[in-house]
């Protein structure tokens, strides 16, 4: 089997490395960056001081901080207007996941024009589009090293994925001193997101040699050091592995696929605008369950590399208590059921049958050990209501 792999041109890992950013940047031969980010990031002062390291560049930014969380066809337009005010050549994402989808798709529109429905999936985006340098503040989305950015339509509800080396940063830019402020529910629902990335890359139908081993590395980094960076913010050494471990992650699922989960997760967000993490963990235990018969030797190696299964084990025993770990993690981690979320059950139930079918529609589900139909989609979301 040949794989084609696409990975940043750059990445440059460690504590205190965005300090490098302007010199990146430059680097580059680039020099009037849109920095995309947030309310959030301008208030902690964080993007002030990303700007001046752009500054001390000699480089020329300007800052766009009105992205919304799960951003919206309605919420990239005052984007483009500043990206095509400013002339810029290049897109800065700053934040997490959100801020990043939003630059990734600002720089394909614009170089392109046209709207982000002429761009979901299946159609895979080559370009052109202005360079996108990743800039991550949470260990989840793996949006550093992804070709892949996930639109909802304003009109239609639809949390559309787009996909395509033109979506991949230029380069990634990875300092874990950016998470120390996460608090413990974003750092739980990021971390799951992390180890979702991982272990569907792991077990998706596209998976070949070169991903299985970012992923089993991430799980491996994930499984020592989650629990850790959610009990104590300020541990330094957990927040950088976990770090690590979402970049990895997000190589190896770009180079892969995502499945099942994430095919499910993205109507939950779109529909009932659940933060993407935390729909990817109130799925992934009962959607792992489901799965399981279908790969029990890949899902064993999970296992193991988690840390919840021994060499000794069956692939059939491992396999089954890597459904228990993940939802002894969630517990642990105090995911909340849909319904103790406080989604309106008669919402949810009518919902259902569209958000099958969008889950199938977004190709996802099809990578996935076992290909569901619209019924078991449907089975399974009511049974992770409660």
């Amino acid at each position: 089997m040949v794989a084609g792999l696409s990975l940043p041109r750059i990445v440059r890992v460690g504590r205190g490395a965005a300090e490098e950013l302007g010199d990146v940047v430059a680097g580059l031969g680039l020099s009037r960056p849109l920095l995309v980010t947030d309310a959030f990031l301008v208030g902690t002062g964080a993007a002030e001081r990303l700007t001046a390291t752009l500054l001390r560049a000699g480089l020329s930014p300007r800052l766009f901080s009105d992205t919304v969380p799960d951003p919206t066809t309605d919420s990239l337009a005052p984007g483009l207007t500043a990206l095509h005010d400013h002339g810029a050549d290049s897109v800065i994402g700053f934040g997490g996941g959100s801020p990043m989808d939003s630059a990734k798709a600002l720089a394909l529109l614009g170089a392109r024009g046209g709207r982000m429905r002429d761009y979901k999936a299946p159609y895979v985006n080559r370009g052109p589009a202005l360079p996108v340098i990743a800039v991550p503040t949470t260990a989840g989305s793996g949006s550093e090293a992804t070709q892949v950015t996930v639109i909802t339509d304003s009109r239609t509800d639809e949390k559309m994925l787009c996909m395509g080396p033109a979506f991949l940063p230029l380069a990634a830019v990875v300092d874990a001193e950016l998470t120390m402020s996460m608090p413990p529910r974003l750092t739980a629902d990021t971390g799951i997101d992390a180890l979702t990335h991982a272990v569907e890359a792991y077990v998706s139908r596209k998976a070949n040699p070169f991903t299985d081993g970012l992923a089993l590395a991430a799980i491996a980094t994930i499984g020592r050091h989650l629990r850790r960076a959610y009990a104590d913010g300020s541990d330094i050494g957990a927040r950088e592995a976990m770090m690590l471990a979402a970049t990895q992650a997000g190589m190896a699922f770009s180079n892969s696929s995502v499945a099942l989960v994430h095919g499910m997760s993205r109507p939950i967000g779109a529909h009932f605008h659940v933060a993407h993490g935390l729909s990817n963990a109130m799925l992934f235990p009962a959607v792992t369950a489901f799965s399981v018969h279908a790969a029990p030797g890949r899902y064993a190696d999970c296992a193991r590399a988690l840390g919840a299964a021994t060499a000794t084990d069956s692939e059939e025993t491992a396999a089954a208590k890597l459904v228990d770990a993940l939802r002894e993690l969630c517990h642990d981690l105090a995911v909340p059921t849909p319904r103790a979320h406080g989604i309106d059950p008669d919402a949810w139930t009518r919902l259902t049958p569209l958000m099958a079918e969008q889950a199938l529609g977004s190709g996802s589900p099809a990578n996935n050990p076992v290909v569901p139909t619209a019924d078991q989609i449907h089975d399974l979301y009511a049974r992770i209501y409660a």
